[in-house]
């Protein structure tokens, strides 16, 4: 077993900050509320259950006490691919600092104008 391996398991205990898992090799992992899903989970019993056939993935692996840290959530967001935007960078738009740079004169001769005026 190492990182990022993906195994299936059953939910052999639940306790109020994670879920105990016996994996098809027979160690044991422990998957943190923090992994169970992305956002916050009001009740871990609401959302997971003894006896589950699940597939985790592996973010640590003790070698010496043959345990593991385990995640469903890095599966979930696995299946969402998102579109990588770059904030400032997209030209077919028009936005960005270039716009910025191009208006930044007229703007300042604008506020000037108003600050003689008043």
């Amino acid at each position: 077993m190492k990182i990022g391996d993906k195994i299936k398991g059953k939910i052999t205990g639940i306790k109020p900050y994670g879920a105990f898992v016996q994996l098809e090799d027979n160690s044991i992992g422990l998957i943190h509320i923090s992994e169970i899903k992305t956002g916050y989970i009001d009740n871990i019993y609401q959302a997971l259950t003894i006896g589950d056939e699940i597939l985790t993935q592996v973010l640590d692996y003790d070698e010496y006490t043959q345990k593991a840290s385990l995640s469903l959530r890095t599966l979930e967001e696995e299946k969402h691919h998102y579109q990588h935007r770059h904030r400032f960078s997209n030209s077919r738009l028009k936005i960005g600092f270039k716009p910025l740079e191009e208006h930044l004169p007229i703007w300042t001769k604008e506020a000037l104008e108003y600050l003689k005026e008043e």
